[in-house]
């Protein structure tokens, strides 16, 4: 059985940076398709960062520039960098995988084709808290 299980989170300054990760368990097979998503508090879940198998990444446009997504595949994890946090980053952060990077035929692994809903792994969650 797939299991998806991050840490990483906590309290931070505004400012200050945190790096989440994301183990993969129950599977021998290298996902095509990771992301990381967050939801605040009354609000719907967002997409933050997606990379694809090859490490190709790509980023909602509020965390460019601060974010960083990366991938081991040998220890099957994936990894958000965050640096330069802000109180609006401030939600819960889920990681998400699909199998494949194609639906009907057509290329979706990249920010923002590729939706929460073409998800279907999906962990836990770890908070983030930003203050200041």
């Amino acid at each position: 059985q797939v299991q998806l299980v991050e840490s990483g989170g906590g309290s931070v300054q505004s400012g200050g940076s945190l790096r989440l990760s994301c183990a993969a368990f129950g599977y021998t097979y290298s996902f095509a398709c990771m992301g990381w998503f967050r939801q605040a508090p009354g609000k719907e879940r967002e997409g933050v960062a997606i990379i694809d198998s090859d490490g190709s990444p790509s980023y909602a446009d509020s965390v460019k520039g601060r974010f960083t997504i990366s991938q081991d595949n040998a220890k099957n994890t994936l990894y958000l960098q965050m640096n330069s946090l802000k109180p609006e980053d401030t939600a819960m952060y889920y990681c998400a995988a699909r199998w494949s990077p194609y639906i009907r035929g057509g290329y979706v692994c990249q920010y923002p084709r590729v939706t929460r809903t073409d998800f279907g792994y999906w962990g836990q969650g770890t908070q983030v808290t930003v203050s200041g």
